[in-house]
């Protein structure tokens, strides 16, 4: 039958042990214990167990031989079930996690306050913004877990140390960025970028990424992926393939508009490639890091591009429908940080760098 054994962890909290032990004919004594923080929680545990295995035709030996299985499975099934749905980020923050003791967790054992104990964990090294990217990712196994592999993970437990972390600080929202380069700036990355390919042809032409950027507002990854084969010349518009998306990652294709600017120099790079500008992100965002760091230009990200262009967009007079047309946002609210305007008018009107981008392609 049932007991509960009350015990002392190591940092001075109560357990509560709840053991079951059932006997039957022709079967070994079978035995389960469950570790609760309340006493209620285990009686109450012990209560409903009990009945379910003095319930008629319960199958000891497979009960006794049935694996627990580990927070490090659920996630590993995640994984290898919804990869193609998620994006690269996700991945890492469920691969990381398993690194973490509490991916060795038996599922069932498994509490809200184990949870916040894991979120402090991954605080000490990373900001609460990032903690709750963690958590969120996470909150998506324990959701899916039970109905649909019968993996019993709670998703009660996850919501409860969401409450938590929230309250006490580990987890939160990231801060929003209003950095915008400065003309000055931009010119020097220009003839920084531009003398480097002078003297190495064959070096990826940053001066002409970062013009595209600012004209067009697309992301370092999707301007990677923008091919020949997408661009409208009739309606100057491009195919921005895997668009950010909250909920879907994967096959989001949406079609934008480009402005004139952006499409001048798109239209004027080499038609080798399938890709109009087939270089890896990761190495564009550090070309551009490595440049700013050169320069001394403080604080300034590749993505501040977009922010700078989505901006002047706003300065031009661009309606909010306008503007999300070439950006890609679908909601007032994500637009809403574009809108501090630090000037009328076009920022880049004449700016002389268009043109000898294109010329330089050309």
């Amino acid at each position: 039958m049932a007991t509960i054994l009350e015990r002392e962890r190591k940092d001075g909290s109560t357990a509560y042990v709840a053991q079951i032990v059932i006997k039957k004919k022709g079967h070994k004594p079978h035995r389960e214990a469950r570790t609760f923080d309340k006493l209620a929680a285990a009686k109450a545990w012990a209560k409903k167990r009990t009945k379910e295995l003095k319930a008629p035709n319960v199958d000891f030996s497979k009960i006794g031989n049935r694996k627990r299985p580990k927070l490090r499975d659920a996630i590993s099934r995640y994984i290898s079930e919804y990869s193609v749905q998620m994006g690269r980020t996700k991945t890492q923050c469920l691969n990381t996690i398993l690194e973490f003791d509490i991916a060795d967790m038996a599922c069932d054992d498994i509490r809200s306050h184990h949870l916040v104990e894991f979120a402090r964990e991954l605080g000490i090294t990373r900001t609460a913004a990032t903690v709750s990217n963690y958590m969120s990712h996470l909150g998506a196994v324990f959701t899916l877990a039970r109905p649909a592999w019968d993996i019993a993970l709670d998703p009660q437990a996850m919501k409860d140390a969401f409450v938590v972390c929230n309250r006490l600080g580990i987890t939160g929202k990231a801060h929003r960025r209003d950095r915008r380069p400065t003309i000055s700036e931009i010119n020097r990355l220009m003839e920084y970028f531009d003398e480097r390919c002078e003297r190495y042809p064959d070096s990826i032409p940053m001066h002409r990424i970062t013009g595209f950027a600012i004209f067009s507002t697309r992301r370092q990854e999707e301007i990677a992926r923008i091919e020949w084969d997408g661009l409208m010349k009739s309606a100057k518009r491009v195919l921005v393939k895997d668009l950010k998306h909250p909920g879907k990652k994967k096959g989001n294709d949406v079609y934008c508009d480009l402005p004139d600017p952006a499409f001048s120099i798109a239209e004027a790079m080499p038609k080798s490639e399938v890709q109009v500008f087939p270089f890896n992100h990761r190495t564009i965002s550090s070309h551009f890091t490595r440049a700013c760091k050169f320069l001394e230009i403080e604080n300034l990200r590749f993505h501040d591009l977009r922010h700078d262009g989505i901006s002047r967009l706003f300065e031009m007079g661009l309606t909010i429908p306008q503007v999300a047309a070439v950006s890609g946002h679908r909601s007032w609210q994500s637009l809403q940080r574009y809108t501090h305007i630090e000037e009328s008018g076009d920022k880049y009107e004449n700016w002389e760098w268009v043109e000898r981008i294109i010329q330089t392609v050309k």
